[in-house]
């Protein structure tokens, strides 16, 4: 056999999207050269390792063994890349952050300093739902989640960094009852504030809508579905452009704290332990920097 390490990542990349368009695209390689690629690779072994079923691509058993093998070849080539810039005074490794969907506002304030110092880091960084999020911590896949709920059920430590503040949000500057409640799926910690808020407080609303990320809520409140109770953080530019009102309500803004987790008792590398570092030495004047608009908001 004479695969190439190229061919090993290309492979990798069609397994975890099970598409050679995906992976083209990921890879910023065309699709034919892809395709050529994986059959190169296909031909060095006397077993399938992928199907091409109604057009659509199936990784087999087989397949899926040997993309198992090439995701650790590939980490060990990392590491020693690591190792060798480590050996030249370089702080190496990878940062592994999981956040939910609107932490995206919040995170990269918190990351760019530190990556701007540290160029010898990757950063792995994942944005998805609060239930992802809290299984990649609780499967120790992670360094960090960024939350704004501490989950049940799991001992974490905790850095608190900034308030998730949340009002309800229409797209006119009056009330108008006739209009549903738009909310989050389950699992969300929007959805649990704001199905703890009206369980609290008469409300005259009609049915919700349901809706599985921060932004289909936000467009949705825009184009006049419904209204919805939404962190600020992630909408001020709407807000500036009035395609959004803060509707005054009693109780509100309802208050959380974005915070950073991890495992409690979990061994920190020696990147993650910086980044805690840089975070608690430098907070303060990212906030300052960059959060002062929403800090001073009422």
């Amino acid at each position: 056999m004479n695969y190439t390490i190229h061919q090993l990542k290309i492979f990798l990349k069609v397994v975890q999207h099970e598409s050679i368009t995906k992976a083209s695209v990921e890879l910023f390689m065309s699709q034919p050269a892809v395709s050529i690629q994986l059959k190169n690779f296909q031909d060095q072994f006397d077993i399938s390792l992928y199907e091409i079923v109604n057009r659509r691509l199936h990784v087999t058993d087989f397949g899926k063994e040997i993309a198992l093998i090439a995701e650790r070849v590939i980490e060990e080539l990392n590491n020693i890349n690591y190792k060798t810039e480590a050996y030249n005074g370089m702080l190496t490794g990878k940062l592994k952050i999981s956040c939910a969907s609107t932490g995206k506002y919040v995170v990269p304030f918190f990351l760019e300093g530190f990556l701007s110092k540290n160029s010898g880091i990757d950063l792995l960084l994942d944005v998805t739902n609060k239930s992802k999020v809290i299984q990649s911590l609780k499967d120790n896949e992670i360094d960090f989640a960024l939350v704004s709920v501490l989950p049940d059920l799991l001992d974490v430590e905790e850095e608190l960094l900034i308030d998730n503040k949340l009002y309800l949000i229409s797209n006119q500057e009056s009330h108008s009852e006739l209009k549903p409640l738009i909310y989050r799926e389950e699992g969300s910690a929007t959805r649990s504030a704001m199905e703890h808020y009206y369980g609290t407080h008469n409300s005259n609303y009609r049915k919700k809508l349901e809706l599985t990320s921060n932004e289909a809520v936000k467009q949705a409140v825009i184009a006049g579905l419904g209204n919805s109770i939404m962190p600020l953080i992630g909408i001020k530019n709407e807000l500036l452009d009035k395609q959004l009102f803060i509707l005054p309500s009693k109780d509100l803004p309802v208050k959380t704290k974005w915070r950073l987790i991890w495992l409690k008792g979990k061994r920190m590398s020696p990147v993650s332990q910086a980044y805690l570092d840089f975070i608690r030495l430098n907070k303060n004047e990212i906030l300052d920097q960059n959060f002062k608009w929403y800090q001073n908001f009422k």
